[in-house]
Parts: structure tokens; sequence; C-alpha cells
């Protein structure tokens, strides 16, 4: 069989596309992309990225092109959803990009994919194959292919999978399913003049209003052209198969919000619901010259806004290991042990998080906002674990 490519990516979303210009940029290695959907798109709306995911795009070439549709904000904010008290705030401005050495911004998801796409598309060892749902992966040979849902075979020296959270390639390392978290999410964007007509919106910060079991997160993007807003409850009404997370059930967890968050839910679009599920961290991910990267790989809750964060980190520690590796295994084994214990850190940090921010006993909650209090805006240390990883990892190469 004819091989497609050196390499082949399964799936052509964010963690995607960074893999593949990741690869063409560190190596000579030529990439075939394989998109289930009909044409390369993102759906969605808002992120947030954080300066380790800036990093990554820089070393990418293509962050000043995402700067173009992003907002930088001033802070991070918690707020109570029923009194609007700020609780916590991170100051994102000059000494913070002084800190992290790369700023925090967010945008729409669309822009992002849009940037890594159009690189992608300029790169002349990058092609793109549409309408592939890959089903399984089999290795012989030396060579790695992959079968489609028609029965096709696509022949490469390696493939990654970076099919998301339902995975097919996952399945080669293990038979774990996705775990419902029964919290459900609507989210969406409306122009900012419908928004600014309220007088309500903040345009300089990212706003989280926290409750139990419930939040609402807020910030511009595209320019600040759009103002992208998220719902998230806890179904009281679970049921795995079955209408549960209604917009009906929505309004009712939310009685008694504060006016600010009343309003805010009157722009919120219905007609798609997002139920939110993770995995457990698995060990190794990691077959001969098959590996995994992104959400195929450690899928997580977003409360720590790290999912893409995550997944662009992987794309370039994987390029980098090609690089330096003399045989695909090598390259694969030393990415793993890199960030299969960084990964599995940040999902099960970030299932912690949604606990916190969503404490429902008075007793917890009150020790939440003490803990809060302690910090300043400047407080810095406390997001190193996440914002820092590059940083870090240089230190020890320095050392």
């Amino acid at each position: 069989m004819e091989q497609l490519s050196n390499v082949i990516v399964v799936g052509g979303g964010i963690g995607g596309l960074a893999a593949a210009l990741a690869i063409t940029k560190k190596t000579d290695k030529t990439v075939a992309v394989l998109e289930q959907a009909p044409q390369f798109g993102e759906v969605g709306a808002g992120i947030q990225l954080a300066p380790n995911a800036l990093h990554v795009l820089d070393q990418l070439g293509v962050k000043e092109e995402v700067l173009k549709a992003a907002v930088l904000p001033k802070r991070l904010v918690l707020k109570d959803v029923y009194t609007a008290k700020e609780l916590a705030v991170l100051d994102l401005t000059e000494d913070f990009q002084a800190h992290f050495g790369q700023p925090y911004i967010v945008l729409h998801r669309s822009d992002l994919h849009r940037s890594l796409y159009e690189a992608c598309q300029a790169n002349g060892n990058i092609t793109f194959l549409n309408n592939q749902v890959v089903q399984k992966v089999e290795q012989q040979d030396g060579s790695v292919s992959v079968v489609n849902q028609n029965g096709e075979s696509f022949s490469a020296e390696a493939v990654i999978g970076a099919d998301g959270l339902k995975s097919n390639i996952r399945k080669h390392f293990s038979q774990d399913e996705p775990i419902c978290s029964e919290y459900v999410a609507y989210r969406g964007t409306i122009p900012m003049e419908e928004m600014s007509a309220t007088g309500d919106v903040e345009l300089d910060d990212v706003i989280m209003w926290i409750g139990p079991n419930l939040h609402l997160v807020q910030y511009p993007v595209r320019r600040g052209e759009l103002y992208n807003q998220v719902v998230v409850f806890k179904t009281y009404d679970y049921k795995p198969e079955g209408d549960w997370g209604t917009p009906e059930e929505m309004a009712k967890r939310f009685e008694g919000a504060h006016p600010l968050v009343e309003r805010a839910l009157e722009f919120i679009s219905t007609q798609f619901r997002w139920p939110m599920f993770d995995r457990l961290p698995i060990e190794n991910w990691t077959d001969g010259n098959v590996t995994l990267l992104g959400d195929a790989a450690h899928p997580m809750l977003q409360y720590l806004a790290q999912g893409a964060a995550q997944a662009l980190e992987d794309s370039l520690v994987l390029a980098e290991s090609l690089q330096d590796a003399s045989s695909y295994n090598e390259a694969f084994v030393a990415y793993q042990q890199e960030r299969q214990p960084r990964t599995a850190n940040v999902q099960t940090s970030a299932r912690k998080w949604g606990e916190i921010l969503h404490a429902e006993d008075d007793i917890t909650t009150l020790l939440r906002n003490t803990i809060f209090a302690q910090h300043t805006a400047k407080s810095y240390e406390v997001a190193d674990f996440l914002y820092s990883y590059f940083n870090k990892r240089q230190e020890k190469v320095n050392a």
C-alpha cells in the first residue's frame, strides 16, 4: 500500500492542526490530516488562552495572526452569583505578562481554528482529507494504517490520534468510556451592541459568576465585536438516556441570581446544549508508531480553561521529540513520559477546581471565600503550575 504521508494525524481540530503545523516546522516530515467533517471548521463559541498556549502559538508562527481577532482582558474576576461581590481577581496587565512571558487572551474558537488552518494550508508538507471517520488503526511491518467508515485504508509511517473526546484511536489503548459530569452548558455569542444596550457589560474583564453547582462566564471576543456567554449548571434530573439539563431547568436553577445575571440569561441561546464529559487519566497512550494527543489522550472539564492549551502543549512537545529522536517510537515514548504526568495533573485539578467553584454547603463556601481573600490580584504564583510550564521546562534544560 502506498503511503499517504510520513505521518497521519486523525482529527482536524485545534490539537490536530497544531500537531501538523508543529511537526512540519520542526522536522522535514509530511503530514496528512484526516477530518471526519465535510469541511474544516470549529463549532462552539469563545475560548480562553493562557500564556502556556500563547507560547505554542508563538513557536508555530501564528500568534500575531491570532491576536488580530483576540481581546486582551485586564482581569479575571470571580463574582458571587447572588450578590455580585468580587471574590477573587487576577490582574492580567503588564505585570502578568512580565511574570509569565505571554499575555492572556480571549477569542472565538473559530478564529483560532482558522488561523491554524490557514497556516497549515500555506505549508507545502501538509495535506487534508475530509469525510474521513477513522474507525481503527493497525500496525504491520514498520508502517501504520488507518481504516475509515467505508473500509478504505490509508498508510503512513506513524499515526497521531487527535480525534477528540470520543476518539476511536484511543480504543487501541483503552476501552474506557467518557464520564458524564451531570453538568450541562449553554453557550453562544451575540453582537456587542445588543449587550451594550443593557449597560451591563464589563468589556475589560473575564467574569465568572459562581454559585452552588452553577456558574456563568462572560467576556468579549472577536476584537470586541461579540460578547461570549456560557451558562453551566448541574442537573438534578440526570438520566443517561433522555432529556436532562433543559432550558427550563436552567431558569429554575438560577432563580434568585443577581439582576445582572438574570438579564444575561435572557441573551443565552438554548438551541444547543453541551453535556460536559471527561475521562480518568490513562497511564499509556503510545504503542509503537501510534500515539494520542489532546482530548483523545486526556479530555478534561473546562473549569481551568486548559483543554485547548494542553493540546497545544502536546503538539509542540511531540514535534520537538520527533526532532530529537532517531525513531517514531523513541519520540512518542519520550513525548508521553513528559506529557502524561502533566496532563493527568491538569485533568484532576480541573475536577477539583470545579468542586471548589461550585461549593454547595455554607462551611465549604466560607472556607473557599476566605482562601480567595488571602490572595491579591497579583498573586501570580497560584497559577504558575498551569501557565509557567514552558518557563519551568526551560529552567530544567538550563540547570
